[in-house]
C-alpha cells in the first residue's frame, strides 16, 4: 500500500487526508500544533463561515486572486458538496445574509469535530506535534520528508500548511520554505482581507463602534476604485469590519503612489436632497439646542462630534444660527466622511494571505506540482485569495479534496 503524507491539519489538510485515505492509500496527517484545526477555530469570530451557498461561477468571481485557477477544484467539490459532507458528519448548517453558511450552533469547534469524525472514519493516521523540516526529492520525484529531524518515506506529499497570517495558530509560512527548497516560485506574501490604518487619529475615539448599512468607497487620485455596502467597525488604529476587509485588497495590491482615501456614506439610502430635507426637520425640531445636541436622531452619539468637526461647524453653535452653507457641509460630511489610509495592518493580522506558491507551477486539474512528481499543494499556501463571505474556506476545502483525490488515485494505481 502506497503512503501519502499530508502536511498541515487545517481545512485543506483534513479533507485531503480523508479523501486520499478513502482512495485506499495509507495516509499520515502531520500537524505541528497539539490539536487539529487551530486556525479554523478562530475564523468568523469563532462562528466559522464555512462556505458561501453559491455555484461554481460565483465562487470563481469572488476569488479575485487567481480565481480561474480554482475552477476544476470548485467543480470537483463545490459549496453544495461541502455542505452535504458536513451535514453527513454531524454539523448542522444554516445560510445567513449574503449566502454565508455557518454551523447552526455558531460554534467553529463543531466544524472541527465534524472533520475529525470524517478523518476517523477514513482511517487516516493523525500525528500531532510533528514539525516537517524539509521534503526529500530524488530525480524529480517525492520520496519522503523529514519530520522532527527523522526521515519519513512516502510516495506523495500534500502540502497544506496555510499562509502567513495569524502565526500564533501555526500559519508561519512553513510551506513557502518547503516549496522554495525544491524549486518552486513563491509570490511574495502580503495581507489580504486586512484592517486598515488611518492617518487621522479620530477613529481611536470611536473604537468599538460598529456602523451597519453604510457605504464605503476607496478613492485614489480622485477616482473611485471600489465601493461596498455593509458593516464597518472603528478601531484604535483606523477601520475594520466586513466591508473594510473586502476593499482592503485594493490598498494592498495598489501600485499607484497617490494616497488612498476611504469615504464613508453614513446614509446611503438617502439622496443628498432627501438627507438635506431630513436634516432640516431635525434642526427645526431641536432649534433651541446646540448643534452637538441636535443630531441624536440621525447618528450614534459618539459619532456626532466627528461629523460636526468634518463640517467645520463649532459644536456649541446654536442650531437656529446654522447657515445654509454649513448645513450643506453637514450633508457632505454625512455622505462622504473621509479618512486617509496610512496602509494595511501587518500580515500577521490579516485573515487571509495573498501570495504563495505560484499557480503557474501547479496543475489546476490535480493540484500536483509541475516541477516535482508526487508533490501536491492545497489551501492558502497557494497564491489564491478571495473576498470575505466563506470563499477562502471553500477554496481550501475544494483544493484539499482535489489534491487528496488525485494523490490517492496516483499512489494506489502504481
Amino acid at each position: 500500500m502506497g503512503t501519502i503524507a499530508v502536511v498541515g491539519a487545517g481545512p485543506a489538510g483534513m479533507l485531503a487526508a480523508r479523501q486520499a485515505a478513502l482512495r485506499g492509500a495509507r495516509v499520515i496527517l502531520l500537524e505541528k500544533n497539539d490539536r487539529l484545526g487551530k486556525k479554523l477555530v478562530i475564523t468568523g469570530k469563532g462562528r466559522c463561515n464555512v462556505t458561501n451557498d453559491a455555484d461554481v461561477d460565483t465562487l470563481v468571481k469572488n476569488v479575485p486572486g487567481n480565481g480561474r485557477f480554482l475552477y476544476s477544484a470548485f467543480a470537483s467539490f463545490g459549496s453544495r458538496d461541502l455542505q452535504r459532507f458536513l451535514e453527513e458528519h454531524g454539523v448542522r448548517l444554516k445560510v445567513e445574509r449574503g449566502n454565508r453558511v455557518f454551523p447552526q450552533s455558531d460554534r467553529s469547534f463543531d466544524v472541527v469535530d465534524g472533520l475529525r469524525r470524517a478523518l476517523e472514519r477514513s482511517n487516516a493516521e493523525v500525528r500531532l506535534n510533528s514539525q516537517v523540516n524539509r521534503l526529500l526529492v530524488e530525480d524529480g520525484q517525492i520520496v519522503g520528508l523529514v519530520v522532527n529531524d527523522q526521515p519519513l518515506y512516502c510516495q506523495a506529499v500534500i502540502v497544506c500548511t496555510g499562509g502567513a497570517s495569524y502565526p500564533a495558530t501555526g500559519s508561519t509560512g512553513d510551506g513557502y520554505i518547503l516549496a522554495a527548497e525544491v524549486g518552486h516560485t513563491i509570490v511574495p506574501p502580503r495581507p489580504a482581507l486586512v484592517p486598515l490604518e488611518t492617518v487621522e487619529d479620530w477613529p481611536k475615539s470611536l473604537a468599538g463602534l460598529a456602523l451597519k448599512n453604510v457605504e464605503l468607497s476607496i478613492l485614489q487620485g480622485g477616482r473611485k476604485l471600489v465601493q461596498e455596502f455593509g458593516e464597518l467597525l472603528f478601531t484604535h488604529f483606523g477601520i475594520s469590519g466586513p466591508i473594510v476587509l473586502t476593499v482592503s485588497r485594493w490598498v494592498t495590491h495598489g501600485k499607484d503612489t497617490n494616497p488612498f482615501i476611504a469615504s464613508i456614506n453614513l446614509k446611503p439610502a438617502l439622496t443628498q436632497e432627501q438627507l438635506d430635507r431630513r436634516l432640516q426637520r431635525d434642526l427645526e425640531k431641536y432649534q433651541r439646542k446646540a448643534i452637538k445636541n441636535a443630531l441624536d436622531d440621525l447618528l450614534p452619539k459618539r459619532l456626532i462630534p466627528v461629523v460636526i468637526a468634518a463640517a467645520e461647524i463649532p459644536e456649541d453653535k446654536p442650531v437656529h444660527q446654522i447657515t445654509r452653507v454649513e448645513r450643506m457641509r453637514l450633508v457632505s460630511s454625512l455622505t462622504s466622511l473621509q479618512l486617509t489610509i496610512k496602509g494595511p495592518r501587518p500580515l500577521s493580522e490579516a485573515i487571509v494571505t495573498a501570495g504563495g506558491v505560484s499557480t503557474k507551477e501547479i496543475d489546476p486539474k490535480t493540484m500536483q506540482s509541475k516541477l516535482v512528481r508526487g508533490l501536491f499543494f492545497a489551501g492558502e499556501v497557494i497564491d489564491v485569495d478571495g473576498y470575505t463571505g466563506g470563499f477562502n474556506l471553500q477554496a481550501a476545502f475544494s483544493t484539499g479534496y482535489l489534491a487528496g483525490e488525485k494523490a490517492g488515485l496516483q499512489v494506489t494505481q502504481r
